[in-house]
């Protein structure tokens, strides 16, 4: 059993920052890779971005240079600072687990950006 929760969604300004956090628990492996994805209304999930169990990382071309994502393994929890964010990052983001048979997905934090 896998339980993924994030937090830290919300309503914030263009040009504006949030912090998603996701905590897992169950049987979790730190030697596995996490990551984000999002899906905006009306169109396909996408990969945010990813991070590996030594801190490697990958990101969408469109949140490089705007978005960190970390991850603590103590604590089974990784990050996604999003910072100048922008209208269309509007979406529900959702925190994934990524052993090697199958993806774990959370329920998703919404996160909505006014122009």
């Amino acid at each position: 059993q896998v339980r993924l929760v994030e937090s830290g969604g919300g309503l914030v300004q263009a040009g504006g920052s949030l912090r998603l956090s996701c905590a897992a628990s169950g049987s979790i492996s730190s030697s596995n890779a996490m990551g984000w994805y999002r899906q905006a209304p009306g169109k396909q999930r996408e990969l945010v971005a990813t991070i590996t169990s030594s801190g490697s990382t990958n990101y969408a071309d469109s949140v490089k240079g705007r978005f960190t994502i970390s991850r603590e393994n103590a604590k089974n929890t990784v990050y996604l600072q999003m910072n100048s964010l922008k209208p269309e990052d509007t979406a529900v983001y959702y925190c994934t687990y990524q052993p090697a048979w199958r993806y774990y997905w959370g329920q998703g934090t919404q996160v909505t950006v006014s122009s």
